[in-house]
């Protein structure tokens, strides 16, 4: 993919004879944090800090604001932000199952090496977000606005883009399985290096996507039972 010296932000790339866009990279740059050990609340700002290795469990920060931080290792098990807003943030070794995110905003923000279970991001708002390793298992994004995402060297375990919005979004290096597409809109978004690609509903939304020739052929049958199509020997 080609990149922008300046900016260092891809420039995009052509298939087929026609231009895709690649995605625009998060570019996180924290300054020095302040450690952070108390607990969160509702509507809480939080600015330059580092949550590093806290039981962030059952607690409850609906509508909290984070600009600039680090979250390290830290335990994430119910943990609710619903509607939280996180800028300018890193999100790195966290884990847990059932964290709440609903209708949040994540801009310029990278995940990195998470194991997650049952993360709910319905409704959310991302845009330049990197999610690079780990695993993450049901994730829920369904009407969820996705620009400017990549998907680097990670494992999504049955996510859930039931009528979520994707534009410039990258699946790079990833596995993909169980992944319900149903009703999604897709503008130049990237699946020919995922290196398994499972798709358990919605596959007639790929139109706004690109895929290798050897995906193609591995979703044929899909693709085939889409259109009514029996394939007999």
């Amino acid at each position: 993919m080609a990149t922008d010296r300046a900016t260092g932000r891809a420039t995009g790339r052509t298939v087929g004879g026609k231009k895709i866009a690649g995605a625009r990279r998060a570019e996180v740059r924290l300054p020095p944090l302040e450690a952070y050990e108390g607990e969160l609340e509702p509507d809480g700002d939080y600015d330059g800090l580092a949550f590093e290795g806290l039981d962030l469990s059952g607690q409850s920060g609906p509508g909290a604001r984070f600009l600039e931080c680090a979250v390290r290792d830290c335990a994430v098990d119910g943990t609710r932000l619903t509607r939280a807003r996180l800028l300018d943030s890193v999100l790195s070794g966290v884990r847990g199952v059932g964290t709440e995110l609903a209708d949040a905003s994540l801009r310029d923000v990278e995940i990195v090496d998470a194991r997650l279970g049952g993360t709910q991001l319905h409704g959310s708002v991302l845009e330049r977000v990197l999610v690079r390793g780990g695993k993450i298992d049901y994730l829920n994004l369904r009407t969820a606005k996705l620009k400017d995402v990549v998907f680097d060297g990670c494992v999504l375990d049955e996510p859930d883009f039931g009528g979520a919005v994707l534009e410039r979004v990258e699946f790079r290096g990833c596995v993909l399985k169980g992944a319900d597409f149903s009703g999604a809109r897709m503008k130049d978004v990237d699946l020919r290096t995922v290196e398994r690609l499972e798709i358990a509903r919605g596959v007639e939304a790929l139109s706004g996507a690109v895929i290798s020739t050897a995906q193609l052929l591995d979703l044929a049958p899909v693709f085939a039972a889409q259109l009514g199509v029996r394939v007999e020997d």
